[in-house]
């Protein structure tokens, strides 16, 4: 059953997750284009994770540690 409404926190703390997104795929050298491409999702998909529109899901993070070679847990913290 999901939270209605979310706790106060859940927003903030997907702001920090989108900034790791970023800041790990530019460390990497890469664009939100080829990012994408390697992970098999569009680069606007990209953009509304590292901008907290949506949320990734397990797999997406998965795909994008492995894509940025970085450790998932690394990626998440």
């Amino acid at each position: 059953m999901p939270l209605d409404p979310m706790p106060a926190w859940v927003r903030p703390r997907r702001a920090e997750l989108g900034d790791q997104l970023r800041n790990y795929r530019r460390a990497a050298g890469l664009s939100q284009i080829q990012l994408g491409e390697r992970i098999g999702r569009d680069h606007k998909t990209i953009h509304r994770w590292e901008t907290a529109i949506t949320d990734p899901t397990l797999t997406d993070l998965i795909l994008i540690a492995d894509a940025i070679g970085v450790p998932l847990g690394e990626l998440v913290y």
